[in-house]
């Protein structure tokens, strides 16, 4: 798509300026088939014979400006680009094509004006795409952040399934939040804000001993700050998780229910009480928390899922049912729920509905790949514990 854009951003009439079956018609014939059929190295031999000929045809320069571009002869085609501008300043675009070979050198500050211009007066999405990008290099290398981030965020809204936009635009956003939090400890190293961004970037790391030391700063400034009592107990739960420490485990749940007295309606921790309760056989207690979740959360999808798993160990499979039917209303690619939908059916007696559920959670399964698992890993941390498959349906 880039090559094809770049060919017409740069489209000239040569032969209008060539002697009619002279050598330079050759020349030009042969370069442009070269050009087109991506032939770079012959495209160039062919131009530069035509330069020779004849220096003051500011269409050659162009077409040499462009065939070094896409050689990554940046210096090269500077070079040809501005003495075409110089023997014809009314060339459409091309001051597109200069400033994006600039930015290929570096050269930020010159190639700024034109790369603003090609992206947000361009009506080629190629070019405006390709403006962009180099766009988002010029102002980061000019660290100018803000403004990278603006384009980087018009770009994803552009090209949202573009993958070298959305790369470059993971990495934009990824250097901003570094910078911004840089900045936060030099300025407020003390602050209540620092200390739970710590917390909460070592949290996402899965440094949970540092994560812990700075939520408890956080509380030791704030004691009521609203969230931070939920982030300590995930971090104490992840920490139980990893060492099996009853401790943690303790420490968690109290620091949810810490969070709750302050914020009743905080269905995550709610949530996290609810399954800490269920996996330890309070199912009284872990019903009521799964519903008072349910009740300020109702599209809240672990949460139908849990409180299903406690009507089943309650022998109440058409109420579970009810909360399956609900999760997979909500989110039909969790295999959790159509499991615990065979269980339900199974207790019910229905083995047709029971074999439909066990067949599309065996499918579900079955289609999900370890590098899909690895990168949700990676890339979507959960808020909130997840409903695992505790035992295969008979």
């Amino acid at each position: 798509m880039a090559g094809r854009a770049l060919f017409c951003l740069v489209s000239t009439c040569l032969l209008a300026q060539t002697s009619a079956g002279g050598l330079q018609e050759q020349y030009y014939e042969h370069g442009e088939r070269a050009l087109a059929q991506g032939q770079y190295a012959q495209a160039e031999q062919a131009y530069e014979k035509l330069r020779q000929l004849d220096p003051g045809i500011a269409e050659v320069h162009a077409r040499l400006g462009l065939i070094y571009f896409q050689e990554r002869k940046f210096e090269l085609a500077v070079q040809s680009l501005r003495q075409a501008l110089k023997l014809k300043p009314s060339l459409p675009r091309l001051d597109t094509l200069l400033a994006m070979s600039l930015s290929e050198l570096g050269r930020y500050s010159e190639a700024l004006p034109g790369l603003e211009k090609g992206f947000h007066h361009s009506t080629d999405p190629a070019i405006k795409r390709m403006c962009g990008l180099q766009l988002e290099r010029a102002y980061t290398g000019l660290r100018q952040d803000g403004k990278a981030t603006g384009v980087a965020l018009e770009l994803s809204q552009l090209y949202p399934d573009d993958p070298e936009v959305l790369y470059h635009a993971g990495q934009i956003f990824g250097n901003y939040a570094f910078l911004s939090m840089q900045k936060l400890a030099q300025v407020a190293p003390n602050s209540v804000w620092r200390h739970q961004a710590a917390g909460e970037a070592y949290e996402s790391q899965g440094s949970n001993d540092l994560a812990v030391r700075e939520f408890q700063a956080v509380l030791a400034i704030d004691p009521r700050r609203p969230g931070v009592h939920y982030r300590l107990g995930r971090t104490l739960l992840a920490r139980f998780h990893q060492r099996g420490s009853g401790e943690d485990k303790s420490a968690a749940l109290q620091e949810f229910k810490e969070e709750l007295n302050l914020e009743p309606g905080n269905a995550n921790a709610a949530y996290e009480i609810a399954e800490i309760d269920r996996k330890a056989g309070d199912l009284d207690e872990a019903q009521q928390f799964f519903e008072q979740a349910l009740k300020y959360y109702p599209d809240f999808e672990e949460a139908h899922i849990g409180l299903a798993a406690v009507l089943l160990s309650r022998q109440k499979p058409q109420e579970a049912l009810s909360q399956l039917q609900k999760a997979i209303a909500l989110n039909p690619n969790n295999e959790v729920s159509w499991y615990r939908l065979a269980q339900a059916y199974r207790m019910l007696n229905n083995a047709a509905e029971r074999e439909k559920a066990f067949s599309e959670f065996q499918r579900l399964k079955s289609g999900k790949s370890a590098a899909q698992e690895a990168a949700k890993q990676m890339f979507s941390p959960t808020e909130v514990t997840q409903q695992q498959v505790d035992a295969e349906p008979k």
